[in-house]
Parts: C-alpha cells; sequence; structure tokens
C-alpha cells in the first residue's frame, strides 16, 4: 500500500476536491498520511484567490524537493486546484520535482496520469474544463469524516468581477444534475453524516435539469437521517424568491446565510461589476429577514480596492452597521494576475489598505460579539462533532456555525442534542445539555 499526503489551500472547494482525490486514488493502492515525509505521493491542492498564493506554493515545492531528493526521487509530486489551472506550464519549468499538474476540472483522471508517469512517458499537465466528465468519473463511495460534510453542486462562475480569478480557474457555471447529487447525498447519511453543506463557486445560480437550488434544497430535505442543510457561496444576484422563500420552509435549511456584498459603496461595486447597488444588498436583506426572521447573515469585504475613495470606506462601514453581521470575512485588495482590476489606476497604498481593515474588522468584530451574547440564555439544537479538550466534553455547532462546548456530551458525538447557551467566550460558546436528543422534522 502506498501512501498519499494531500494539503489543501482555500476554500471548502478545495476541501471537497482533496476528499475526491483521496477517494480516487484508494483504488489504486494509495491510503492517507498525514506527513509529506512518508508520502509516496504528495498532491498540493492550491488556490489561487488570496495574494501570494503562488509564491507559497513554489516554497512548498522548494521544501518537497528537498525530501523528494533525500530519498532519491522515490516520490510523485502532483500540483492541483487553481495554481495549476493558472500556472500550469510555468510551474513545471520553474520547479522540476513536480511530475503531475492537473487543474480542478480534470484530477479525474490522476490514475491515468499516475499510470503514464509510471510507464516513463513523462511529466502530464492537464488543465481542461471537463466539469460534467469529472463528476461523472468520481467514485460513487466518498469517504466521509464525522457527522458532517461538504457536497459540490455547481462550479464556476459566469459573474466576472473584476477582482476574482474563478472564472478564468474553474471556468463557466456548470451545475451538477440534481439525482446525482441526492444519490451522493444519500450515500453520505448511510455513514452518519447528519449535516451537508452544498458548495458552489457561485451556488445560488445552481441550475439543473429544470431544478434550482431551492428545489434540489427540498429535495435533499426530504432525505431521512439528514438533519440539516446548508450552502454556500452565494452572489445577491442569484437570490431568487424560491430560495428566499426555502428559508422560511424548510426546518432543515439552517438559519445561517453567507452572502457576500464585498463593499457598501456604489462606484466600487460598479468598479467590481458585482452587478447589484447597495440598496439592492438592503433590499434583498430585508426580504430574507422577512421569509426568516431568526436569520443571521455573515459577509466577504474587501478594502482598498483600486479607486476606494474615503467616501467608499466609509460607506462601507455604514452598510455594516445598517445590516448587523453575525460573523464575516474581510481582506486587503490584492491585485490578482490577468485580472481587469490589476491593471486598474489609482491602487491604494499598503498602509492605507492597512489601516481601513483594521477599522472594518474592529467593526465587524464587535458585530460577531454582540452576536454571540445575544445567544446567552437560548437553548438550542447543537450538532456535536468530536471530542473536547477536557475528558467527557463534546463540540459542536450551532445552527448558527457557531463552535459550542459542553461537558458530559462525549456520547452524543454525531447527534443533535438541545443546549443552552451560558456564555460567549472569544472562540465559542459554553453550554449545558437539554433534556433530551433532537431529531429534525422532515421538510
Amino acid at each position: 500500500m502506498k501512501k498519499l499526503f494531500i494539503k489543501t489551500y482555500g476554500c471548502q472547494m478545495n476541501v471537497y476536491d482533496s476528499a475526491r482525490m483521496a477517494d480516487l486514488l484508494a483504488p489504486i493502492g494509495y491510503a492517507p498520511t498525514d506527513e509529506a515525509e512518508d508520502a509516496d505521493m504528495v498532491i498540493l491542492n492550491t488556490c489561487h484567490i488570496r495574494e501570494k498564493a503562488a509564491e507559497k506554493v513554489y516554497s512548498e515545492l522548494g521544501r518537497l524537493r528537498r525530501i523528494k531528493d533525500e530519498r532519491d526521487g522515490g516520490m510523485v509530486i502532483a500540483v492541483a486546484g487553481c495554481v495549476a489551472q493558472a500556472e500550469g506550464a510555468e510551474i513545471l519549468a520553474r520547479q522540476s520535482a513536480v511530475d503531475i499538474v492537473v487543474g480542478p476540472q480534470s484530477y479525474h483522471r490522476l490514475p491515468e496520469m499516475i499510470a503514464k508517469l509510471a510507464r516513463g512517458q513523462g511529466k502530464a499537465l492537464e488543465t481542461d474544463f471537463p466539469a460534467e466528465e469529472k463528476f461523472d468519473s468520481l467514485p460513487k463511495e466518498a469517504a466521509v469524516d464525522g457527522p458532517t460534510a461538504f457536497l459540490t453542486v455547481q462550479e464556476g462562475c459566469d459573474k466576472f468581477c473584476t477582482f476574482c480569478v474563478v472564472p478564468y480557474t474553474r471556468g463557466a457555471e456548470y451545475s451538477r444534475p440534481p439525482a446525482q447529487i441526492e444519490a451522493e447525498a444519500r450515500r453520505m447519511v448511510e455513514k452518519g453524516v447528519r449535516e451537508i453543506t452544498l458548495l458552489g463557486q457561485n451556488v445560488n445560480a445552481y441550475e439543473a435539469d429544470g431544478v434550482s437550488l431551492a428545489g434540489l434544497i427540498h429535495r435533499l430535505a426530504r432525505i431521512d437521517g439528514l438533519e440539516r442543510l446548508r450552502f454556500t457561496t452565494s452572489h445577491p444576484r442569484d437570490m431568487k424568491d424560491d430560495l428566499i422563500a426555502a428559508h422560511g420552509e424548510i426546518g432543515k435549511l439552517m438559519p445561517y446565510l453567507h452572502l457576500p456584498v464585498q463593499s457598501g459603496s456604489d462606484a466600487v461595486l460598479d468598479a467590481m461589476n458585482r452587478q447589484h447597488t447597495r440598496d439592492d444588498y438592503f433590499k434583498l436583506v430585508e426580504r430574507i429577514r422577512a421569509a426568516r426572521p431568526d436569520i443571521a447573515l455573515s459577509s466577504d469585504f474587501i478594502v482598498g480596492f483600486p479607486g476606494e475613495s474615503d467616501k467608499d470606506f466609509a460607506d462601507s462601514l455604514d452598510l455594516i452597521r445598517a445590516v448587523g453581521f453575525a460573523g464575516a470575512f474581510s481582506f486587503k485588495y490584492s491585485s490578482r494576475p490577468g485580472t481587469p482590476a490589476a491593471s486598474a489606476r489609482k491602487q491604494i497604498a499598503e498602509d492605507v489598505k492597512d489601516a481601513r481593515l483594521q477599522t472594518l474588522q474592529a467593526l465587524l468584530l464587535e458585530q460577531k460579539k454582540d452576536f454571540d451574547v445575544s445567544c446567552v440564555g437560548r437553548t438550542m439544537k447543537v450538532l456535536f462533532e468530536k471530542p473536547g479538550r477536557k475528558a467527557g466534553q463534546a463540540i459542536g455547532r450551532s445552527p448558527y456555525l457557531q463552535a459550542v462546548y459542553a461537558e458530559d456530551a462525549a456520547h452524543l458525538i454525531g447527534a443533535l442534542h438541545d443546549v443552552t447557551i451560558e456564555a460567549a467566550m472569544p472562540n465559542s460558546l459554553k453550554g449545558v445539555l437539554g433534556s433530551a436528543p433532537f431529531r429534525a422534522a422532515a421538510a
């Protein structure tokens, strides 16, 4: 049995892809290992979204090359994911230790690429966009680890935000057939999964065989044993009426929605090609909260986008105060080669970006703390996922994705249970068990 080490960078979709690559390679004799030094094959599943992503990959490749040299070449090194898609040929040219470069839509071809390498047919580069072939070629039996799982339902994006590389590295929007998704979800549930998060670069653009994302959620909610559903990441332009309504109709759909806005300034939103205004976002939030009054929102923000003025930044702070978020991801704008914003005039100085990010994150952190404190005294359904640091302790997630820990709960791992929140800690909530386990009703 050969050993496989996969290092995953970036988003939940890469986490899903890494797990499926492991599933794909298991039948040809690869078993997971936690140490690259012990591996016969190392895969770096890369992300191209953040600043200096490629440099981090090359740094790691330098370390792996030294390990490979010490073992006299007894290691296969592969680079997968979005950096592979964007810089495939350059990776092979810059780092001779790399044997395989495979894009995110082509990793189903890994066994064939490994076989060619073993036959001495040279290094392999594959960066096509056959998304439909990929999902048809993956093993039907997905490995699961615990009561929660990710399930990719949609890939690619057609929005072409001016700061984003996704349309170039993941391709056009593609939605998997609903029957295929439902079958995979049922297999997950049979293996003990109780919560599934549906993934997509623009997941609420899902549309296949006449089924929208809302229709897909309705179908999955009827699976006995599946207690919770989530989806991420959404674009405000694609929050359709039926999806908004689904939040009020489907009890298994959790009341926590990640809805990236990126900026509160109309001028910046236009420069980003976001195709919505701040007022559009306000109205959308109002409709979502009308459908599900207990819903909590999270979002993404970029500060220091080219041309962002002090007034534009103030508009972002104003939007945050007006909406109120339970969580958020925020970043300084970083130039991604090949995107329109990379060549835009009026790039913002780093010190200005730094100061704005600190101000914005302080406000978002204050809102998160306020939301967590508002949960104290409430009884929530917590899905326990793993043991805590203390004997008998277990950690799970609230409906709002907060980490919750409780004593004398180790026997409940994999189950939902009532938990009364006693205190809000910096990174988690402390709770005490209720009286009986909880099982969600079918939608």
